[in-house]
């Protein structure tokens, strides 16, 4: 059940009760001087994780699109690559960083 914020017109005090919908609704026509109030938006759910959900099956087809699609952002992130295959890309993209900072290509 919910909690409905609710103030006193007479007495202006403000408070909170826990009641269903309908127990709310036969409040409010029995004491006419209760004005009902929201004082905030309703809770929504939050903390959802959609990474933490996925299946096998989906990681699976992550996989196979990033070993599609090499140089994307896809692949970086979960590419079904090796240890030893994604810090050889690592070394190769410094390297590639380090001859065009320096403006010299290395032809061994």
């Amino acid at each position: 059940m919910p909690l409905y914020d609710f103030e006193d017109t007479n007495t202006g005090e403000r408070f909170t009760k826990l009641m269903s919908i309908s127990s709310r609704e036969e409040y409010l026509e029995t004491n006419p001087h209760i004005k009902s109030l929201i004082l905030s938006a309703p809770p929504l759910v939050s903390g959802t994780n959609l990474q933490a959900k996925q299946d096998s099956g989906w990681k699976d087809n992550l996989k196979r699109i990033a070993d599609h699609h090499p140089g994307t952002a896809l692949a970086e992130k979960v590419g079904g690559r090796t240890t030893k295959q994604a810090k050889v890309a690592g070394i190769q993209k410094k390297h590639q960083k380090r001859v065009k900072d320096s403006g010299t290509t290395n032809t061994t």
